[in-house]
């Protein structure tokens, strides 16, 4: 059962565990996903944005093509405030800072994403550090844009790949996590119908 932190005529709020696709994917062994989980208890719920499949935490969903489009304009034009926690191999340097460098998929190797200075489409990502350890250093990320795997090729790219990553950990970096260590852990939206300024967490599970 999927946990529903929140739910009204107009839209839910729900956490997807990780490992786990938001949509189906090819072939009958990707048809489990969180959309085909949620649609059991709710038949009209719509995706209206994704989470990796490694990545856990929270994703709001429509329950009506009139509140699917509302939200969805509201990704599309960076209304809505997203938060996530992740744990990084090494020590950052700095106690904040910004990532920005351009977004493309590495079409030969397929979900990959590349930096790409030439090609790529903008992404920025703002990030804090919370605490380093012999662990690595965790980080609140918030990221401005919303490019595919954009956390997890920044955070590789200014040389502290996020533990656990199948992707782009290398080494003690993948080995250190069982999982990706990436979590979503607050979203802030306008109500789709009141336009009332909503906003929901997930406590972080590592």
């Amino acid at each position: 059962m999927i946990p529903v932190l929140y739910a009204d005529e107009a839209m839910l709020v729900v956490v997807k565990p990780h490992q786990l696709l938001s949509v189906p994917g090819l072939g009958q062994e990707k048809q489990d996903c969180l959309w085909r989980r949620v649609q059991q208890q709710y038949p009209t719920a719509r995706i209206v944005h994704r989470l990796d499949y490694a990545t856990s935490g929270l994703m709001v969903m429509a329950l009506t093509a009139v509140t699917h489009r509302h939200l969805s304009m509201q990704f599309q034009n960076r209304i809505t405030q997203k938060r996530y926690q992740a744990i990084v191999s090494g020590q950052v340097r700095g106690d904040e800072g910004s990532i920005e460098l351009p977004l493309r998929c590495d079409w030969e190797r397929r979900p990959l994403q590349i930096v790409d200075h030439e090609q790529g489409k903008s992404a920025l990502t703002h990030w804090q550090c919370l605490e380093r350890n012999d662990q690595g250093s965790r980080l609140l990320l918030h990221p401005i844009t919303g490019r595919s795997h954009q956390l997890r090729v920044h955070l590789q790219a200014i040389g502290h790949p996020i533990l656990g990553d199948e992707f782009y950990a290398e080494g003690d970096a993948r080995e250190a996590s069982p999982r990706l260590l990436l979590h979503a852990e607050q979203l802030a939206l306008q109500h789709p119908l009141s336009e009332e300024w909503l906003a929901f967490e997930s406590a972080c599970p590592f």
